[in-house]
């Protein structure tokens, strides 16, 4: 079967890797990738925005399967279109990509189906957000609507500082915001592969948000994650399951718009329990990274079985003992205006002991590797234990000639600190 996927970060790129080990695909491309898929992938230069481009290189290319990496191509209805060529796709329709399209949105199907959340207030205006902000107490989180790569959030520890991030998200036309309720507790991500029927959780991780070491600064798209995350123990995941992810999955069928594709649930461990921070409509980035490195299976068949509605019928999935870590190599600068154009070398080396290096935002200048986006490698490895698994990652970081870059240096460090 020729496969297309769709894409160009280390998502995807983790993603190519594992889908090339898959022994149903006979030709695999990707649109429009990058230097490291390439590896894998026969790469095509197409525009995802462009439907009818995509449509017309899956006919021209006896295309069996598409895969949707990123986020806006769902929102954008490109799995409804290409469903209407008959194609089948794996990720949701543009109505079930509003899970992670609108927060609004998502908030909503929570109060109707009783789904454990922050309280909230949806608001339209800068008037009507500062009028807003009197309901909640400090700190309160002031969240971006719309899709904001990550970076669409701020938690505000004073008035002042709630005031400043509505004055800067409603600087822009027709804005939507979400405020919400600070929720007090661990950030954990649960995955959850659904074709809008059976579910199958599809691991753990736990992100790292802030572009400092000891979670500072301001927020990423993620600098680093690991997996497993044991802070989910499996009576909390089923806690999370039945109260969070089933009834969402029943609410988007019972509302005509089931989801088919990975429900990535950032929840909120509380001492009331697991709360729904946000719910994203494809894989995370980074921890896709870790998911597929631990992961053993057959992804094509697994990800055919999500698009065909056969998910029920197969098993659970088979994924390694051990605990793999990545760690985000980003440009100067970000996640701000990050500096482009820097060279990047020695990736052989690092993968020489075992680990991976997932490529994001890169290019190639003539023969030399070079910098092109925010977020730019994830160097992953996997070992018997989460501190291991962090020297690994260290390890090949430091065989990387990226002058221009940085990265935090404590990925992993709730988890060594619980383990002692």
């Amino acid at each position: 079967m020729n496969v297309l996927l769709i894409g160009s970060g280390g998502r995807e790129h983790a993603l190519a890797w594992r889908l090339a080990q898959s022994k149903g695909i006979s030709t695999l491309y990707a649109a429009p990738g990058n230097p490291g898929i390439a590896e894998h992938a026969t790469l095509v230069t197409l525009d995802p925005a462009d439907h009818r481009a995509v449509i017309d290189f899956c006919h021209r290319h006896s295309i069996g399967f598409v895969v949707i990496g990123p986020e806006a191509p769902l929102v954008d209805g490109l799995a409804d279109n290409i469903r209407t060529m008959g194609l089948p796709v794996f990720g949701p329709n543009k109505a079930a990509a509003q899970l992670e399209g609108s927060k609004g949105f998502t908030k909503d199907i929570c109060t109707r189906a009783k789904i454990p959340t922050a309280a909230y207030a949806k608001v339209t205006s800068r008037d009507g957000a500062m009028a807003a902000l009197a309901d909640f107490g400090l700190p309160v989180v002031i969240k971006a609507d719309g899709l904001a790569a990550g970076k669409g959030v701020t938690v505000a520890m004073t008035r002042a500082e709630a005031e400043d991030a509505i004055a800067d998200l409603f600087s822009v036309p027709k804005a939507e915001a979400v405020i919400e309720e600070f929720l007090d507790g661990e950030e954990v991500s649960l995955f959850v592969l659904t074709d809008g029927t059976a579910l199958m959780p599809f691991g753990t991780a736990q992100d790292h948000k802030r572009v400092g070491d000891g979670d500072t600064g301001p927020n990423t798209g993620g600098m680093g994650a690991y997996s497993p995350a044991p802070v989910l123990t499996p009576e909390l995941q089923q806690q999370a399951i039945d109260a969070i992810v089933a009834p969402t999955i029943a609410a988007m069928a019972a509302a005509g718009m089931p989801f088919s594709g990975v429900l990535y649930a950032g929840l909120m461990l509380t001492a009331e329990g697991p709360k729904l921070i946000e719910y994203n409509a494809r894989f995370g980035d980074p921890e896709c990274q870790v998911l597929m490195l631990r992961y053993q299976g057959d992804l094509l068949e697994l990800l055919l079985a999500v698009a065909n509605g056969t998910l029920g019928d197969q098993p659970a999935p088979d994924f390694a003992d051990e605990t793999a870590l990545t760690v985000v190599m980003a440009a100067n600068g970000y996640p701000g205006t990050p500096e482009a154009g820097g060279s990047i070398a020695g990736i052989d080396a690092a993968e020489a002991d075992g680990a991976r290096v997932f490529q994001a935002g890169t290019r190639r200048n003539g023969k030399t590797l070079v910098a092109s986006g925010g977020r730019v490698l994830a160097v992953t490895a996997m070992a018997p234990t989460i501190a291991a698994a962090q020297a690994a990652a260290y390890d090949a970081v430091a065989k990387i000639d990226f002058p221009s870059g940085f990265n935090r240096k404590d990925i992993g460090w709730r988890e060594i600190a619980r383990q002692g």
